[in-house]
């Protein structure tokens, strides 16, 4: 593999199709109410970290594969990876429950860290590391609020 990771690539175009797809459908359909400015900078820093450096592989920052065989556990990984991913997407498009956070929150996190560590790749590793925890618990806290509005009854005016 050189400058261009192929199957990085492939990845993020399969992850990002299902959310285009479901922004376009649903305009309102993702409301943002956990306000923390610095879980929100460290999720962007690392989402848009993590694009790049799976796609680009920066010299001298990456060291490739740890072994041999190592690239086809990267490529097989990547993809059962993205494969979990569109699975939750297609199981749970319309649903909002925790179970969705989770899972549409920690496998792009594993897909992350597990690239960043199968190739040794420095700035990625330390990407996926901040995108990780911030977007989990944005992830999680926007759900947590969206199932506690929805069971609690409405009051008439």
């Amino acid at each position: 593999m050189s400058w261009f990771n192929y199957i990085g690539f492939a990845a993020i175009v399969l992850i990002l199709v299902p959310n285009a797809i479901y922004a376009k459908k649903n305009p309102n359909g993702f409301q943002n109410v956990y306000r923390n400015k610095a879980m929100e900078i460290g999720e962007q820093i690392g989402r848009y970290g993590c694009f790049l450096l799976m796609i680009f592989n920066l010299p001298e920052t990456w060291f490739g594969f740890w072994f041999d065989g190592a690239f086809t556990v990267y490529a097989v990984g990547t993809a059962a990876l993205v494969a979990l991913y569109l699975l939750g997407w297609i199981t749970c498009w319309n649903r909002h429950f925790l179970f969705r956070a989770y899972a549409l929150a920690v496998l792009p996190s594993v897909l992350f860290l597990f690239t960043g560590i199968l190739l040794r790749n420095v700035p990625l590793s330390v990407c996926a590391c901040i995108f990780a925890p911030c977007h989990i618990t944005i992830s999680v806290k926007n759900a947590c609020f969206e199932d506690k509005n929805k069971a609690e009854p409405k009051q008439k005016a």
